[in-house]
């Protein structure tokens, strides 16, 4: 049956469409990024005409409005776009008479007014310039650039004069706005129209400048094994164009983008309608795709320039967590290459540090199970003596399915040292084997005893075997073994091991 409906609306656009809206609104899909990509970049903002820094992150906007046309050809133009539209991608359909409505030409106008623009446009015409003193230099513009402007004048002594921008300059006077300067980013269209008439039009298109991401704050019981996790979503506006009571959707997941972008289509017109949460107006979730689809229950605005904030996840109270000490005393290995790794100095190197984390299962039994979408994870801590939290550390996760773990690194332990040396290293490599052997000393300061999971990388060639070892250890990896061992309180625990490699 799913496939039957689906099949009618590929083959009968005007059944699929039966139920289009009549009224007119703005609709935002806002979709996530990578974490990784969510640092701002350098782009061009035609209306200031300068270079800025942008948040990543793009949006489909979708926009109805009612339009007064008269038969034959019309000239429509379509004002307070986002500043970064996307012009390849920018869709126009009539609702009332898609059929007789016919899009000739489309263009995207962004030659926005400045001082600048129209100074460039008054070169070879009259131009007055008001100075201190009430003084006015009337004369024709010849050139300008940042620090200065070059006049001819009518005055004999003085035919050509240069004035001082920003020396006694106050204003300048322009006669009339020159022909093709925009005050607002505009899309304008040639219709071909055989219904006249007022028609509600829908207006699709892309835009940089407008991301979302979610942002998680945890806090931590007394004893550091439970949390309670709430989620928030941070939608920061920069796209150049203010979204007045919008119907707001965030799409979650790693959506494939082209470097080349095509014509944009109708991109939601087969989109199901999503659940709302009409008790509190809150957002919905839902699997879309293979993405996860958040719609948020009643209208909101987005100011140009601005960051909002809603709730996402309800709050969750008393889920278990496991507090970890890891100690990766080594710099870490390299991929193995075409023969085996020979300098004794390399992986000697030691990291006194001892690295925090908390590990949480994102599972039903647990008192989550939901999807969480990449984003920046909050840790607090109650102080008892006054009872404020305080700040402990943070981590950002990327996209993470229900049922998966949830690993955060939060800090490095002041109580805890970590020490790691090369005890022994003997190579032969007629006889095609290497041996090299570590101590690891570990010691607790704390007034508890604790448990250290200590980490080694086994670098050197893919084939090794330890054949000493002071603690049972656990193989993670192809290259990697890792040792949980308890170290007693004001105490020290000393780990030792010796591997040999062969070819």
């Amino acid at each position: 049956m799913r496939t039957l409906v689906l099949l009618t609306a590929l083959l009968c656009p005007s059944l699929a469409r039966a139920g289009e809206r009549t009224t007119e609104g703005v609709g935002l899909t806002i979709y996530s990024s990578p974490f990784a990509a969510n640092a701002p970049r350098q782009v061009w903002n035609a209306r200031a005409q300068r270079w800025e820094m942008q948040e990543s992150g793009y949006a489909v906007v979708k926009e109805w409005r009612k339009l007064r046309l008269e038969q034959g050809r019309n000239t429509v133009r379509f004002t307070d776009v986002a500043a970064r539209i996307d012009a390849t991608t920018v869709h126009f359909r009539s609702l009332a008479d898609p059929a007789g409505t016919y899009v000739m030409e489309q263009n995207f106008e962004y030659d926005l007014v400045s001082a600048e623009k129209i100074l460039s446009r008054y070169i070879d015409r009259e131009l007055s310039v008001d100075l201190e003193g009430g003084k006015t230099v009337v004369g024709t513009l010849l050139s300008f650039d940042g620090a200065q402007i070059v006049l001819k004048t009518e005055d004999p002594a003085t035919p050509i004069q240069i004035l001082q921008r920003g020396g006694n300059v106050k204003g300048l006077r322009f006669g009339a706005l020159p022909g093709g300067l925009i005050t607002k980013p505009t899309l304008l269209w040639l219709l071909d129209v055989k219904k006249a008439g007022e028609q509600l039009a829908k207006v699709t298109y892309q835009t940089t400048g407008l991301s979302w991401a979610a942002d998680y704050s945890v806090v931590l019981s007394p004893d550091d094994s439970l949390m309670d996790l709430s989620g928030w979503v941070t939608i920061t506006n920069q796209s150049g164009a203010r979204y007045e009571d919008a119907e707001l959707k965030l799409v979650a997941g790693d959506v494939h983008r082209a470097t080349e972008p095509g014509r944009g289509g109708d991109r939601d017109a087969l989109a199901s309608k999503s659940r709302r949460s009409e008790a509190d107006g809150g957002f919905e979730q839902k699997a879309f795709f293979e993405y996860h689809l958040y719609t948020l229950g009643r209208r909101t605005t987005l100011p140009d320039s601005s960051i909002k904030q809603m709730e996402l996840l309800s709050p969750a109270e008393g889920v278990p967590v496991r507090k970890i000490f890891l100690y990766y005393g080594g710099v870490g290995g390299q991929p193995y290459g075409g023969q085996p790794y020979f300098d004794r100095n390399f992986g000697i190197t030691s990291n006194p540090k001892v690295d925090i984390f908390l590990q949480f299962r994102n599972g039903r039994e647990q008192g989550l199970g939901k999807p969480f979408p990449a984003g920046r994870v909050r840790v607090y801590k109650k102080d008892e003596a006054d009872g404020a939290l305080e700040f402990i550390g943070e981590d950002a996760i990327d996209h993470t399915p229900k049922d998966e773990k949830v690993l955060l690194k939060l800090g490095s332990a002041f109580d805890l040292v970590g020490e790691r040396k090369q005890t022994d290293f003997q190579v032969d490599t007629r006889a095609h084997w290497l041996k090299e052997s570590f101590e690891i000393r570990l010691r607790n300061h704390k007034d508890v005893d604790v448990e250290v999971i200590v980490k080694e990388n086994l670098y050197r060639w893919s084939n090794w075997k330890l054949e000493a070892n002071s603690h049972e250890f656990t193989k993670e990896d192809a290259r990697t073994i890792q040792f949980a061992v308890k170290v007693p309180k004001d105490g020290e625990t000393v780990v030792t091991y010796s591997v040999r490699y062969t070819w």
